[in-house]
């Protein structure tokens, strides 16, 4: 009963004119910027942190919500007709959804998509609303200890589920930490790597950081690339799935909601690791394996389901623990911080109406996603066709005003630009900036934790160690360290072994 009361209050928030305009706005942005390739959740909900500033915290994080799960949507969209993928949850999506766009039935296959991705955001919702009190409660135990421990296992797991190089990876959250502690020292007040700029003696604006490396750089590295679509789908027909479809579909879908669901709260997890999870899935499980790569129906639903699922569930340990799960998460983070709310368990007690109007929200957007996106084919067909040199410019001078506008200070114009660069030379050398980002936002958070942890325990580094709950979470990151440890020992052996 105590769930439905909280439910009501929520819709109550979430249903206001204002909050289902902002809904509507987010869901519209978010699938607008996921038909363009190139431009994913994270380089959008960068780039419009700045607009959030001006509006309500509630609007303001309904906004983005839409825009995150409206981005799965979109991505697909563009991954089934044109073969490229908006954002990197869709990529999968392309495999089957394009076979099925150049045999006639793009239809078939975004309403596929539609559907799947509708019932597995409103189951995933269901558990993040069941889910949240417990793990509110539960939260309230940690102490100092407990919540760096948990950030570390959360650093470790971005680590662990991170593409590409390790090595990579750990370098790159290291250098956001060390980012992270530019500015000026809790305990002392003494500013910090600041090389006397009185402008980083706040530290680097997140916003900046966010944008440089999300906005600027995807944009350079599209510009780069040269455009070669192929539409087969002037025309979208035949938009209802037949009866066969809908046996062969449910299914998919619904063992893709429970994988994304689960994945989805992992560090690391949400959306992209889903999909691509729910596809190995059910290229096993079919019976019809052959038909995965052309045009597979269970190789759309599933995926689709998968990826929107977690993206409803990775706003658990932000919502509940304060931890973000991926960079998206963190950019939310940075959301509540520009409004002044501290991430975690308290702003279920402290602001009720913002904790369950989010959630309320998010079944609402689900609903309007459908409504809207299948009408509104033949115009994403339309915008496909719009040269992606004629939009950089508009959205790199929205970038500069928007960034601009936050502390109304050209500073943080050129440390946007420069973190472009600087994300652009990563993504040549095959670096992932999202561990950067999450070591960025975690940073201060850990040291602060650790710091007050050893000032209550004096000094004695044991209490990360003695005390139950944090000695558990430091046992399962060096379980996941192992874990990724032992492929590369086994490699080296079998290497050394040959060379003898």
């Amino acid at each position: 009963m105590e769930l439905l009361s909280h439910l009501a209050l929520g819709f109550q928030t979430a249903l206001s004119l204002n909050n289902l305009l902002y809904a509507f706005i987010g869901c519209l942005l978010g699938t607008l910027i996921g038909v363009l390739p190139g431009l994913g959740p994270s380089t959008t909900i960068a780039m419009l942190l700045p607009v959030t500033y001006a509006l309500p915290p509630v609007s303001a994080l309904i906004m983005l919500a839409g825009i995150y799960y409206g981005a799965q949507y979109g991505g697909s969209t563009t991954a089934i007709l044109v073969n490229l993928p908006g954002e990197s949850s869709s990529v999968v999506t392309a495999i089957d959804g394009y076979q099925m766009a150049r045999k006639g039935r793009a239809g078939a296959a975004l309403a596929t998509a539609g559907i799947s991705s509708f019932l597995a955001g409103c189951f995933a919702t269901l558990v993040l609303a069941a889910f949240a009190t417990p793990m509110s409660e539960l939260a309230f135990k940690f102490g100092p200890a407990e919540y760096f421990s948990l950030m570390v296992l959360g650093l470790v797991g971005a680590v662990v589920l991170a593409s590409g190089s390790l090595i990579k990876a750990i370098g790159m959250i290291l250098l956001g930490l060390a980012l992270g502690l530019v500015g000026t020292d809790v305990n002392s007040g003494v500013a910090r790597y600041s090389f006397n700029i009185p402008e980083l003696t706040d530290g680097i604006n997140f916003v900046a950081v966010a944008m440089g490396l999300f906005g600027f750089a995807e944009i350079v590295a599209n510009v780069e690339q040269r455009e070669h679509r192929e539409t087969f789908t002037n025309k979208v027909t035949n938009l209802f799935p037949t009866m066969e479809d809908f046996r062969r579909m449910l299914p998919a879908a619904a063992r893709g909601t429970a994988l994304g669901t689960v994945l989805g709260m992992l560090p690391g997890g949400g959306a992209t690791l889903s999909s691509f999870a729910a596809y190995t899935l059910e290229k096993k499980l079919s019976k019809r394996s052959e038909e995965f790569g052309h045009g597979a129906i269970e190789g759309v639903a599933g995926p689709e389901a998968a990826n929107n699922a977690g993206a409803q569930t990775s706003f658990v340990p932000l919502l509940t623990l304060g931890i973000p799960s991926n960079v998206v998460m963190a950019l939310m983070v940075g959301a509540m911080t520009i409004h002044n709310i501290q991430p975690g368990p308290q702003v279920m007690t402290s602001n009720p109406e913002l904790f369950w109007g989010l959630i309320a929200s998010m079944w609402i957007g689900n609903a309007m996603l459908i409504v809207l996106n299948l009408p509104l084919i033949g115009v994403w067909v339309k915008l496909l066709k719009v040269p992606y040199r004629y939009l950089y410019p508009a959205i790199l001078v929205f970038c500069c005003i928007g960034v601009y506008s936050i502390n109304n200070n050209t500073f943080d114009v050129f440390v946007t630009a420069g973190f472009g660069i600087l994300g652009y030379v990563f993504a040549r050398c095959g670096m992932e900036p999202a561990p950067l980002l999450l070591g960025f936002v975690l940073g201060p958070m850990m040291e602060e934790n650790l710091r007050r942890a050893l000032l209550l325990s004096r000094g004695d580094f044991s209490t990360l160690f003695t005390r139950p709950l944090s000695l558990s979470l430091l046992i399962a990151t060096l379980v996941l360290l192992v874990i990724v440890a032992l492929p590369a020992i086994k490699r080296t052996r079998e290497d050394a072994f040959q060379e003898a």
